[in-house]
């Protein structure tokens, strides 16, 4: 079965490979790229559903089963902040152009300075979106739960992983090992919630 994800991030198409084979074995996830499919796609959704579809309809267009993600960082007491614009955030709040991961983090901090522990709590998101090519479509959603710390903890990871703190396992994210996340994190629950609903609505 063949799959066009809506990127061009090897990593993350790797990622992908890696997390959706041990769901489905004879999945082949192939990049825009492989499929000649050229330019940017708006991402101008207001939700993360929305950003997964407008991708995934995109990726369809290739006569392939098309495949959208969209994730970021939901904090209860910012009222769902980042959320969609997790990877912006510091370029979307502040007069900075810079939205690095550590701008980025920054910024947050900043927003939370001066609340307790038990008003950090927060949630990794992840929405997978599927479109076949004769114009069916669904979308799946997986969160991974935690609280924010006010200092950087662990080196791995990448983007709030240093502060995104996961009470079961008493570590960050950024201190988790690529296969303790591949069990508990948001696009690992996405993708199993996806594995399960493209079996009920593909059965062959």
């Amino acid at each position: 079965m063949k799959f066009v994800l809506a990127s061009r991030n090897p990593k993350k198409i790797a990622e992908l490979r890696t997390l959706l084979s041990a769901h489905l074995h004879d999945a082949e996830v192939l990049s825009l790229d492989d499929v000649g499919i050229l330019g940017e796609i708006e991402e101008n959704g207001a939700t993360f559903e929305e950003n997964a579809l407008i991708k995934a309809r995109a990726a369809a267009t290739s006569g392939y089963i098309g495949l959208g993600d969209d994730s970021g960082l939901c904090v209860d007491a910012l009222n769902g902040e980042p959320g969609i614009y997790s990877a912006r955030y510091a370029a979307r709040t502040s007069a900075l152009t810079d939205h690095s991961d550590e701008e980025n983090n920054r910024v947050l901090l900043e927003k939370l300075n001066g609340r307790s522990p038990e008003e950090r709590t927060a949630s990794f998101v992840c929405c997978f979106a599927c479109v076949f090519p004769d114009g069916r479509e669904f979308t799946v959603r997986g969160e991974a739960k935690g609280r924010i710390l006010s200092a950087y903890c662990g080196d791995g990871g990448f983007g709030y992983d240093p502060l995104f703190f996961y009470e079961p396992l008493g570590k960050t994210f950024a201190q988790l090992t690529p296969a303790e996340k591949n069990r508990i994190s948001h696009r690992a629950r996405a993708l199993e919630a996806f594995a399960k609903a493209l079996v009920e609505e593909d059965p062959a």
